[in-house]
């Protein structure tokens, strides 16, 4: 009885074992072999900055252009926001439940308000300075906002809203870490601001390359130094992203040597407080949007940039070059199969293939 009892005991164990081992294999995202890119919307325009919303691609861009492209019905709307003779150009947006909010780069900064269901576009925050420059947008929730940019003083700029976006208002530079001279931001593709929960970070580039982090919804600061390339002006962090309040992945680069693949791309695990290079000599050069594929444990990325898209499924450490399109400048995943990017004069849907 007792022979017959641990005979069902270790079969019932070894059974278990391996409904557990089955159980992480399905679990394991399954790596991308390829990827299709389709063309979806075409224009004379530079975008830098999409949102996804319900199956509408919205987006900002130059000469004062915004829209969206409607995934559901394949049609397009295009707006265009006038203000006196500037030439606007938009590379931030966020959004909330009822609005798009889209911000213009240079001097006077802009923000506008506008209704998902068309009836109002409104002028919300404007700032004049010889230095105002704005990077990026994003919302924590639909009555809390954050945008940041180049310093005009002695931190980076950053203005925050706490009402859905009806008013804005700069934080001080005694709330905010001070700024090295010659450090500043890139409004590459909209992703130097990264938002998981009541967690934000915001990233620079030019004389240092550093991570700043709030853990309270940007009330109060630290910031990081990383081993990402520095010191001239167009050098640093060009983009961010994080999977996790933990696992993080920044990218960037020399923008005047795009080929130059060292001291571009590094990994945290402990939410930003510590960088290490990856895949150093290896893969792309400089590239202006990193991302994480959805549902793949904080294992694959893709970037775009200067060498076209590139995709890893171990966390950064090798690369594969699914395209050779160095006009796309920014993108977004749909769900954890399928991508949209933009860049110049497009907008296009990358179909990502599993073996």
């Amino acid at each position: 009885m007792k022979r017959l009892f641990f005979i069902l005991l270790s079969f019932s164990l070894i059974t278990s074992c391996k409904e557990k081992e089955i159980q992480v294999v399905e679990n394991e995202a399954v790596p991308f072999t390829a990827a299709t890119v389709d063309n979806i919307f075409t224009d004379s325009i530079s975008i830098r900055a999409i949102s996804i919303d319900s199956g509408k691609i919205w987006y900002a861009g130059n000469n004062g252009k915004y829209g969206y492209f409607d995934l559901n019905n394949k049609k397009d709307f295009n707006g265009h926001v006038a203000k006196d003779t500037l030439k606007l150009e938009f590379r931030s947006i966020a959004k909330t439940a009822s609005h798009i909010f889209i911000l213009n780069v240079g001097s006077p900064a802009l923000l506008y308000r506008i209704s998902k269901d068309g009836s109002e576009i409104k002028l919300v925050y404007q700032e004049k300075h010889e230095k105002v420059f704005y990077d990026s947008m994003q919302f924590w929730n639909d009555q809390e906002g954050i945008a940041m940019g180049d310093p005009t003083d002695d931190c980076l700029s950053v203005i925050v809203t706490r009402d859905g976006g009806a008013t804005w208002k700069k934080l001080s530079c005694d709330q905010l870490p001070k700024i090295t001279e010659g450090e500043a931001a890139f409004a590459a593709s909209n992703t130097n601001l990264i938002i998981k929960g009541n967690n934000t970070w915001m990233v620079s580039g030019g004389k240092k390359a550093r991570v700043f982090h709030s853990s309270d919804k940007g009330n109060t600061w630290e910031v990081f130094n990383t081993p990402i390339v520095q010191g001239e002006a167009m050098t640093g962090i060009f983009t961010a992203d994080f999977y996790d309040s933990k696992n993080g992945f920044i990218a960037g680069g020399n923008y005047e040597k795009p080929n130059q693949n060292f001291g571009n791309k590094a990994i945290t695990k402990d939410g930003g407080k510590t960088w290490n290079l990856i895949a150093d000599k290896k893969a792309f050069g400089y590239a202006s949007c990193v991302q994480y594929v959805p549902n793949s444990n904080g294992k694959q990325l893709v970037v775009v940039g200067s060498s076209g898209l590139h995709y890893s499924s171990d966390s950064g450490e090798n690369w594969k070059q699914f395209s050779t399109d160095k006009d796309l400048y920014t993108i977004r995943f749909l769900n954890d199969s399928t991508a949209i990017a933009a860049g110049k004069n497009k907008i296009v849907k990358v179909n990502f293939k599993k073996r």
